[in-house]
């Protein structure tokens, strides 16, 4: 079956968004009600990859401030890396971002997620900063210019 991409400017419909929320849990261990924080969020983008009706990826950013997309979460489901998933999905949010006059999109990542860090940097981001969380684990702070 052939995987398909598609977006959405809100929350998605019931299976789609159980389907994303499923994903980030299996690949983070929990949802940290990853629904209310969305609804939450200003400018929301969410980048959805499906085999027939299954998620196996998501990307979800927003408006960080007028100038900057914030790349918020994503994932891809274990039995689908290695396929070039994550890399459609982040170049379908960056078109986003350029074609909705964002100059930059800006993310951040632990060093613990090798595989997300090193597609940021071959995606043309620079780190920008490190800082420690909460939880005491060093996060990186990235940046893209939008050409």
């Amino acid at each position: 079956m052939a995987i398909t991409y598609t977006y959405f400017n809100e929350l998605p419909e019931n299976d789609v968004l159980e389907g994303i929320i499923e994903l980030h849990t299996n690949t983070f261990g929990l949802s940290d009600d990853l629904e209310g924080r969305m609804k939450e969020k200003p400018k929301l983008r969410i980048d959805v990859a499906l085999e027939g009706g299954k998620v196996v990826g998501y990307k979800i950013g927003y408006a960080l401030n007028r100038e900057k997309f914030y790349s918020w979460l994503g994932g891809v489901d274990a039995g689908y890396r290695n396929q070039g998933i994550a890399s459609m999905l982040m170049g379908q949010q960056h078109r986003h971002a350029k074609d909705s006059g964002y100059k930059a999109v800006q993310t951040q990542t632990k060093n613990k997620w090798r595989g997300m860090l090193l597609l940021n940097i071959k995606s043309g981001f620079d780190i920008i900063g490190t800082y420690t969380d909460h939880e005491g684990e060093p996060k990186i702070i990235l940046e893209k210019k939008m050409i």
